[in-house]
């Protein structure tokens, strides 16, 4: 039964593994929400792509920031190496823990700023002027994933192993 023993970095693993993957996935979904609306829009102006295109980019930020924190979660201790530290377990829970606010709320807010994203390619597709509020709404919600970033980025630097 060794593989039911999880060890510090067995713990950490995960916690880098959910910042990705979690943040990714709401990325993916909240892109997804925005092309849905977006290839309708395009059916009935194929002009408006680049702005259609600027508002699908944003919820895909989220997935970027989960990955910089995969990353530095990782370098702390050497994972992505050979000569990976070993991590006591209170070490590999506290980077479990620094990884959740970006596994979280990339995840969530990455979906949420699809719809209000969604919400944007509709205002653009009857006023095409009205690009930069629909941005701006967008940007309103990205404002909590940097703040989820943020935590994650700080919570890890607190950390020594």
């Amino acid at each position: 039964m060794e593989f039911l023993f999880l060890n510090g970095n067995a713990i950490a693993f995960i916690g880098a593994a959910l910042a990705v993957g979690l943040a990714c996935i709401g990325s993916a979904k909240g892109t997804g929400i925005v092309g849905e609306a977006g290839a309708g829009v395009l059916s009935e102006d194929p002009g408006r792509f680049a702005q259609v295109l600027i508002l699908q980019i944003l919820p895909g930020t989220q997935g970027l920031y989960g990955f910089v924190i995969w990353f530095l979660a990782l370098s702390k201790f050497g994972g992505i190496t050979p000569e990976a530290a070993e991590l006591s377990l209170i070490t590999g829970v506290r980077i479990f823990a620094a990884c959740m606010p970006i596994a979280i709320g990339g995840f969530l807010s990455a979906i949420a700023q699809g719809r209000v994203a969604a919400a944007g390619v509709l205002l653009i597709a009857k006023r095409a002027e009205e690009l930069g509020k629909g941005i701006l709404m967008a940007v309103v919600v990205e404002f909590y994933a940097i703040l989820c970033l943020l935590a994650s980025f700080l919570m890890l630097r607190g950390i020594n192993v």
